[in-house]
Order: structure tokens, then sequence, then C-alpha cells
């Protein structure tokens, strides 16, 4: 009834009653994969809320104080108005800890699902034409992500954060030629520099949630302008969406989603410690935490600058510092998640618009792509631990590296290898599932098509196929 009222006022003033019946008639997708992308949403509204109580008692600055609260081993000790701020927030602000941890695990919730969402999106060839554009708004959505969450962990400048912080200064100051200047713009100066928590603090609270914002609203109104995908099946078409309208069934359903995710933040933020930054103490450049580890989605990134063999070298005149070429690699792979639709349109000759979504299985080449740089993602994170992996084991920490870098170079090629033959297996036997196969299936399916007489997938270019299939068998020989 109150609704009822409200679209009448709001349509006898502004005329929203077509507006709002073509809105609550639009049909969504009953798929569960469908709801990662709602997730990270509900996520970063949890994130806002949260975000806005931490901002009324955070001090941004880097100022000198004395902490004087209920945490004991601190109490008169000097540390900077940042750190104090912080640790009044967990010991001294009524559902101060609360807000805090909640604020960090619901950070965690928002990149993960970010992640999932564009592995979905992936696998399934959702960012083929006409969603190319949406691809490319949901990777940049991600990077802004991954940056924003970097430099809000960054803020309290405890010893955790601010040797982090420390490496990123080294990556940013390696870039030639430009890298001295770029530093001294985003850090205020020499590191530790006195503008650095206030920058990150204006970048953290205003700049990166307005720019998150855009891309979000950017995001939705594609999506809305040209509707949902969906998979194949029964009455599914290129030019029609099945499943629930918004109003009333989707909406109950994604208002109940909303629930879990706020619920699962608050919970992990109430039961589960995270991110104890009075156990590490305030940032002193002469001290660094040992062993130690980023969060899982800034760890694969650690992870290559400590696989990364300490080579520098001379280009121009200019020194250009080990630091440069882990960071090189962290540009290319973004770049290549930009360039992916554009180049599989072009390897496989499918330039046309695409509704139906495929079955991972439908693309053998796109999974073990997908595969390799999944297990690349996993060793490398598993490298940004390799202190800590030496620690638990009891081994030499340079041990651990050898492994970690003979597994980053020879892992990617054995599992996508495997994935590919697998998914063409699994294609080639429409009726077969993952546990039917047989050894002699999938080296059947490892033969070239063109020698099988097995016919390329839909879309799928014969020629690309067939010299896609030797080249991974090159790379597989001799496992």
């Amino acid at each position: 009834m109150i609704v009822r009222r409200l679209v009448r006022a709001l349509d006898s003033r502004l005329g929203v009653r077509p507006v709002v019946r073509k809105a609550l008639a639009k049909v969504f997708p009953d798929h569960w994969s469908f709801m990662l992308g709602e997730i990270a949403l509900y996520a970063f509204a949890v994130l806002v809320l949260t975000g806005v109580f931490l901002t009324f008692f955070f001090v941004p600055s880097s100022a000198e104080t004395i902490y004087r609260g209920n945490y004991s081993p601190l109490d008169g000790e000097p540390v900077s108005a940042a750190f104090a701020s912080a640790v009044a927030l967990s010991f001294d602000v009524p559902a101060g800890l609360l807000m805090r941890q909640t604020h960090h695990w619901a950070a965690l919730i928002f990149v993960a699902a970010i992640a999932a969402h564009l592995l979905r999106v992936f696998f399934t060839g959702a960012f083929r034409r006409p969603r190319d554009v949406n691809w490319l708004v949901g990777v940049t959505l991600l990077a802004l992500v991954l940056l924003t969450s970097f430099v809000g962990y960054s803020m309290s400048d405890d010893l955790l954060s601010g040797t982090g912080l420390r490496i990123a200064y080294s990556v940013v100051e390696s870039v030639p030629v430009v890298g001295v200047w770029l530093a001294f713009l985003l850090f205020g100066g020499e590191f530790p520099s006195d503008l650095m928590v206030p920058r990150f603090f204006v970048a953290h609270v205003l700049l990166f949630p307005a720019a998150l914002v855009a891309l979000i609203s950017l995001h939705m109104a594609i999506l809305v302008r040209q509707r949902h995908t969906q998979f194949p099946g029964p009455g599914h078409t290129e030019h029609n969406v099945v499943g629930s309208r918004l109003w009333p069934g989707y909406a109950a359903r994604t208002m109940a989603l909303f629930g879990y995710v706020a619920g699962t933040a608050l919970t992990l933020g109430g039961l589960v410690q995270i991110n104890p930054i009075w156990l590490y103490g305030p940032y002193d450049p002469a001290q660094v935490t040992t062993p130690a580890a980023a969060d899982w989605y800034l760890a694969w990134a650690d992870g290559i600058l400590r696989l990364s063999p300490p080579l520098e070298f001379r280009m121009f005149g200019y020194l250009v510092p080990s630091q440069f070429l882990p960071g090189l690699v962290l540009a290319v792979a973004l770049l290549g998640l930009y360039a992916w639709p554009f180049l599989e349109a072009r390897l496989t000759r499918d330039r046309g618009p695409r509704h139906l979504l495929d079955r991972p299985r439908d693309h053998p080449m796109r999974v073990g792509v997908g595969v390799a740089a999944l297990t690349a993602f996993v060793v490398l994170t598993a490298a940004g631990s390799n202190d800590v992996i030496a620690f638990l084991l009891e081994v030499p920490v340079t041990s651990v590296t050898s492994a970690l870098q003979a597994l980053v170079l020879t892992l990617p090629w054995v599992t996508g290898a495997t994935a590919y033959w697998v998914a063409r297996a699994l294609r080639d036997r429409p009726g077969s599932s993952l546990g039917s196969l047989s050894l002699s299936d999938v080296r059947s399916s490892a033969r070239p098509a063109s020698r099988s007489g097995i016919p390329a997938a839909r879309g799928e270019a014969p020629v690309a196929s067939d010299a896609a299939v030797e080249l991974w068998q090159r790379a597989g020989e001799g496992w």
C-alpha cells in the first residue's frame, strides 16, 4: 500500500508510471551464478555504511601523538595519530572493533565476488560482442577495487602495512624516467612522507569511492540496456530472456541476498579477528614484520616480486632497477585482461553478437588459458607467503622460493594443457560428464580436429584450433 501511494505521488508529479512498470517487468535469469555480481554490489554497500562510521573517528595524520587508551601495552607510547586512532577504534570506541573488522571482511568479500563474477563471465563467453565494452568496465572496476583496498589497508600506519607501502613505493620509483616524479605525486615526497596518510585518506574515502560508484552505475546501465545473457536451454534463444520478473519474485530473492551478505560480514567482523594492528605495532622504517603476508587479493603481486631474480640494467642511460620487471608483469597481466575479448574474436573469427552463453567445454582453448592463468595466480599467491611457508615447514626460505620459481614456470603449462584436453573430450562427447571420461577419451581428443574428423565448435576457426592444439601438445610433451 505504501509503495503504491509513493508511486502514485511520483507519477502525478514526474510521470514515472511507464518507467516503473517497465522496470518491474524486467526479467532476470534464475541461474545462481548471476548472483555473484549482486554479492559484490551488496558488499560495496556494507563497505560504504561501515566506512562512514570509521571516518568519524579515524585521524588521517602522521603527526606524533601519545596513545592514551584501554590497550595497556601501548598506553603512553608515542605513535602516529593515524595509528593511535585506529587502535582507539579497536579498544576505546563502542562497536569500533566490530565496524573495523566488518569493513575489512566486507572488502575481502567484495574483491572475491568481483573475481568470481569475472571468472564466470570469462569461462562462459559473456564478454563477447556486444558486451565487450562492459568487460572493459568490469576489468577497470577490479583494478580500482584492488587499488582502493590497498590504500585503505595502508592508512593505519602500522608496521605490516608500512612494509607493504615501502615495497609499493619502490615499484613506482623504479619506472624509468617518470618513476621519481610519480612517487613524489602519489606519496607526497621521499618515503615515509608526512603527506602520505592524508593523501591516502582523501583517495580512499572520496576519490576512489566516487569512481567506484560511477563505474558500478555505468556497468549496471549497460547491463540494463543490453539485457541479460542466459545459458542455453528449452525456450532460451538469442532474442529473449527466460527467468523471474523483478517484482515480486526476483526482488524478494535479491533483498534476501543483501541480508545474507551483510549478516556474513557482520558475523565475521564480530567473531573472526582480522588485521590486529595493535600486535604489529606502529610503523618504523628500521623494522619489518616477518613472517608476514599480504591479503590474498594482493599476495600474488607480492609473489611476483619475491620470485623475480634481482636483474638490473641500463636503458638509454637510465638505470632500470630490479623492481621494474615485476611491476611490468603486473601491467601486462592487466592489459591481457583488457585485450582478451578482441584477441579471442580475432582468433576464432567470431565477431557477431552473442546473447546465449557457452558451456566452458564448448571452447577448450579458453578453458586451457583460464586454468593456466588461475594456476599461475595460485602459485604466485603462495609465493607471497614464502617466508610463512618456510617458517611452518622449518626449511630455508631460499629452498621454498626455488621450488615456487620452478612451479610458476612449469605448472601452468601442465594444468592448462590438461584442462584443454579434458574440455575438448567433454565437448566431443555431449552426453558425458567429467567423472565418466577415461584416459583414452582424453588422449583421442588431444589429436587435431582435422585428423580425428571432429568438427570445430561454434565460433571456433578450425585452422586456429588445429594450430593451438599442436602448440599445447608441444608444451605438454614429456609430462
